[in-house]
């Protein structure tokens, strides 16, 4: 009788011991469960810049630092899409803010009654002017009442960085900023280089519009003037110090075109100019490639949370096909 107990505990000891093990990893699957999934939209064109439809998941090859990695994830069916247009209100658009007002209305004319869309002005802050909605009069309205305020400030990179961030965060599927912009910034609190590395962590495309302000302004005062000697705005004055304001102009203007081509490029995205005149097309094509990218994802190797960045590429064994897709990926704690 006295054994009794002490057999009954080495049993359900036993017991316990057997369930721990059962439930121990036995394969790579469980290990995943812990593991971010990385998501790489990709667009598959011609040379033309032409969609190119039909590609399976067997023509895809994708790489993490030069090292090909298995698709865990892939996604070629057409989906609803989340578009957050931006729209630069800042005092230096004031010559162009009727042609980027309308151009964000003609975006939304593409849009499907079940996609969704939001408006955010940027200037001296970030305005959500419309949130996330289907319902295209009222974001063609939002469009509408979009002004330039009276303080001065252009907060382009804050506004990508919230949007990003916090109004798609938790959001999956297709998604995409349409930034219409002159690309300067003059008072953002995250630069150029942390937002891009932000940026490698997130699946949103971005797609930026680039409209000269300072060209208007010149071709106006020609065609006013007859001269096409005078600095936009400025009196006749000392021909140096004049050269020297177009040179500095010049300069502004190169940094931001190169700051929203390097934006788009590391996101898939692509970089526009408005003074193409095909703007219709172009937000055609845009909307046509959100709507049927493929979609791809793959687990990285390894529990990397070294805050590194990772290169990515992607490869379709196909010819003449020319593949955009993310470039890097950056595992970071998450924004607090």
């Amino acid at each position: 009788m006295l054994k009794t107990p002490a057999l009954i505990a080495a049993f359900l000891l036993a017991v316990c011991v057997q369930q721990a093990a059962s439930q121990a990893p036995e394969s790579d699957e469980t290990i995943r469960v812990s593991t971010e999934l990385v998501s790489v939209p990709v667009v598959v064109t011609d040379k033309d810049g032409r969609y190119t439809p039909d590609l399976v998941r067997a023509d895809f090859e994708i790489f993490q630092d030069g090292v090909k990695q298995p698709i865990e994830f892939f996604a070629a069916t057409e989906e609803l899409l989340t578009v957050a247009l931006l729209i630069d209100t800042s005092h230096s658009t004031r010559p162009v803010l009727d042609d980027i007002k309308g151009a964000a209305k003609s975006f939304i004319k593409l849009l499907k009654p079940t996609d969704r869309a939001m408006i955010v002005s940027f200037d001296y802050e970030t305005h959500i002017v419309c949130p996330l909605t289907s319902d295209q009069e009222q974001l063609k309205k939002a469009v509408k009442h979009a002004e330039i305020p009276d303080p001065v400030g252009t907060t382009l990179r804050d506004a990508i960085f919230e949007t990003v961030f916090t109004s798609f965060k938790g959001i999956t599927g297709r998604k995409a900023l349409i930034v219409l912009t002159d690309g300067r910034d003059g008072g953002s609190h995250i630069n150029a280089r942390d937002l891009l590395t932000r940026l490698q962590q997130t699946d949103t495309l971005i797609y930026s519009v680039l409209f000269r302000a300072d060209e208007r302004l010149r071709k106006e005062r020609m065609l006013r003037t007859g001269r096409i000697d005078d600095f936009p705005g400025r009196r006749r004055g000392n021909p140096k110090k004049q050269e020297q304001r177009r040179a500095h102009q010049e300069e502004l203007n190169g940094r931001a075109q190169d700051f929203l081509q390097r934006l788009s490029i590391s996101t898939a995205g692509h970089f526009y100019e408005s003074e193409s005149g095909k703007l219709s097309k172009t937000f055609a094509l845009i909307v046509d490639e959100l709507r049927r990218q493929y979609r791809l994802g793959y687990y990285p190797p390894g529990e990397q949370a070294d805050n590194t960045a990772h290169t990515i590429g992607v490869r379709v064994d196909r010819p003449n096909l020319i593949v955009r897709s993310r470039l890097k990926y950056h595992r970071q704690q998450p924004v607090e």
